[in-house]
């Protein structure tokens, strides 16, 4: 880990793993922490007001120079992204975030960042091809190439993943890559057509007992497979990527596959609910199956994810149905 008293840039800082990661390194012991975002400070989904929280649009090479200066290491989270509602509706959005890592690597270069960059990519980089049955072979790293990634959001990720390399290579940057296998938890969104699909679930399931609606829409027919990483196993598979010596892409996920069928049992279960599903089958639904392959990350860094997914999901769902009931609508119907 970097010095106590280095300056560590979370770029993204706003968004829901980026809070996290800064409220993490604050319980660590870091104090001189640049926690930059696009958004307003009201909209942040964490902030810490011990750290120097800068709204700044990162798509514009001077903001990047103005946030990377005097940094130590460079936490880069900042992205236009969502769930898959969002990415095949947003393709050239998702892509203008190319500009985002890009002019980070080009101030970290001008600046002679002492530290590491961390870049979260995605598993989206993966090869559609690979991904077209519901029982899909967990994919590994060199599964990205030959590359067909997920239109949009997937390419941009691909790209900058080489942008990460060059620079190390050709300009001496320490760069480190992780690839996220769909990270969820509480403090993230869920409404709004950003959110994924375990806290989009859990919104449904929360709403139909706050409404006594005894159904829950479910886009595509259910049977579509992946798995999900909780957001502290996340927060400390980056920390361990970050200080390692792995300098290709690696995964960063849990190897639990669940379909969303499944998914959606879970939270009945934890809500006590059986609701009727309604299958929408012209819903974006992404890729058949996908799955992380941890045999890399288990052999270089012994790592593996602690927390299994019903008791993500019950904290996930326990932290929204607060969310949701600060709203106002107390009148929650016993749909058991």
């Amino acid at each position: 880990m970097p010095p106590k008293d280095a300056k560590i840039l979370v770029a993204g800082a706003g968004g829901f793993i980026g809070g996290h990661l800064v409220a993490k390194l604050r319980s660590l012991g870091y104090s001189d922490i640049r926690a930059v975002d696009i958004k307003p400070l009201t909209y942040w989904y964490q902030r810490s007001d011990e750290v120097d929280n800068c709204v700044l649009d990162l798509n514009r090479r001077d903001a990047c120079f103005d946030a990377v200066d005097g940094a130590h290491t460079v936490y880069n989270l900042a992205a236009n992204m969502g769930g898959m509602g969002f990415i095949e509706n947003n393709k050239a959005l998702c892509m203008l975030s190319v500009l985002i890592n890009t002019h980070l690597l080009e101030a970290a270069k001008h600046r002679k960042l002492p530290g590491r960059f961390f870049y979260s990519s995605s598993a989206c980089v993966y090869n559609g091809a690979k991904q077209t049955r519901t029982d899909v072979t967990a994919l590994k790293e060199e599964d990205a190439y030959p590359a067909d990634a997920e239109d949009g959001y997937g390419w941009e990720k691909l790209f900058s993943e080489r942008m990460c390399r060059h620079f190390r290579e050709d300009f001496g940057v320490v760069t480190r890559v992780a690839r996220f296998h769909n990270v969820y938890g509480p403090h993230g969104t869920y409404a709004g057509g950003r959110e994924k699909a375990p806290a989009a679930i859990c919104r449904k399931v929360i709403d139909a007992q706050m409404t006594g609606k005894p159904f829950i829409e479910i886009w595509g027919d259910g049977e579509q497979t992946r798995s999900f990483m909780y957001i502290t196993d996340c927060i400390d598979g980056i920390f361990d990527i970050t200080n390692s010596g792995i300098e290709y892409p690696i995964n960063l996920g849990s190897s639990e596959l669940v379909s969303i069928n499944q998914l959606v049992d879970i939270v009945e279960s934890i809500a006590s609910v059986r609701l009727d599903r309604r299958y929408n089958l012209d819903a974006p639904k992404g890729v058949r199956g996908r799955n992380s392959d941890n045999t890399l990350i288990r052999k270089e860094l012994n790592w593996e994810p602690s927390v299994k997914l019903r008791d993500g999901m019950e904290k996930t769902y326990r932290w929204i149905w607060d969310e949701m009931h600060k709203a106002g609508n107390e009148s929650v119907v016993n749909l058991t």
